[in-house]
């Protein structure tokens, strides 16, 4: 398979809201200090990642025919049981690492982190097969999304605190958001508004936690900027601008996992969330994040 192939596959642009997902998941059950086992799980979790997009075209595959029949399967640039066997590999190879990880490093939670990432497998397989006739679909995507927030936290303890569970409930909720938009993406509009509301929980309770830790603010406002800057472009509705709604509220992923881990008491790492987001940005220049 050519390199240009698995890049448009993994749509390994929005790879860098995985890693931000990956510190907050870390950072939210009490982690500050990080080893090689930070690297191994950025590694696992990427894996995860990029193997569901490749199932996602191999299932997408004849919707993709008369839809985006540039994509690399209907485009003949790959076969589909390839990409299946790519994807599941990958997956696969995120799951082994999770459970070397469980054994190997401090400190050491065994088949915990293993069987996270069997439930996140799972359920990106269940998105792939079903959601383009699911309703509940966005949901199921949130629940991707919230697995990287456990499977990172089960790395470190086996007693996942109330805030880490809180700062996964607020990503279902902006994905929730997100993943609407991205259903109607090849309609030209946007259908169905209300789901959009999902999209207030995380800014009120960035704005609570403003109220608590004073230096949230600068990452909160950048949130709800980003967040407008997202809106905006479904209330014009020229050409193209739901492609980049959608884009834009992928990369705003990090944003809010820059506030949540602000919100933790680490300014610095939460600065490290912020440049996820720019690197999200830089890379969705040259590949599709959609």
């Amino acid at each position: 398979m050519k390199l240009q192939t698995a890049l448009k596959l993994g749509r390994v642009s929005n790879l860098p809201t995985v890693w931000t997902n990956t510190l907050a998941g870390s950072v939210l059950v009490g982690t500050r200090e990080f080893g090689p086992e930070l690297v191994v799980m950025l590694l696992a979790f990427s894996l995860f990642y990029t193997g569901g997009m490749f199932l996602n075209d191999a299932f997408d595959a004849e919707f993709d025919a008369v839809e985006r029949p540039e994509r690399p399967i209907p485009s003949g640039q790959i076969s589909r049981r390839a990409v299946c066997r790519y994807g599941y590999g990958l997956m696969a190879a995120g799951i082994a690492l999770l459970a070397w990880l469980g054994f190997a490093f401090e400190p050491r939670t065994g088949l915990w982190p293993a069987l996270g990432g069997l439930a996140l497998a799972g359920v990106i397989t269940f998105y792939d097969w079903n959601h383009k006739k699911n309703p509940l679909s966005p949901v199921v995507m949130g629940l991707c999304r919230v697995l990287v927030y456990v499977g990172a936290g089960l790395c470190y303890t086996v007693k996942l605190p109330s805030g880490l569970w809180i700062g996964a409930v607020l990503m279902l909720c902006y994905l929730i958001g997100l993943t609407t938009i991205a259903k109607q993406e090849n309609l030209g509009k946007v259908e169905n508004l209300w789901p959009l509301l999902f999209l207030a929980a995380p800014v009120l309770y960035g704005a609570w936690l403003v109220t608590v830790h004073g230096m949230v603010v600068l990452f909160w406002l950048l949130f709800c900027g980003w967040l407008l800057v997202a809106l905006w472009f479904l209330r014009r509705r020229r050409r193209g601008d739901i492609p980049r709604a959608v884009v834009s509220l992928i990369a705003g992923i990090s944003l809010l996992d820059a506030v949540l881990i602000a919100g933790s008491g680490s300014t610095t790492l939460a600065v490290l969330a912020l440049a996820g987001f720019g690197i999200t940005l830089f890379f969705q220049r040259y590949i599709s994040g959609t």
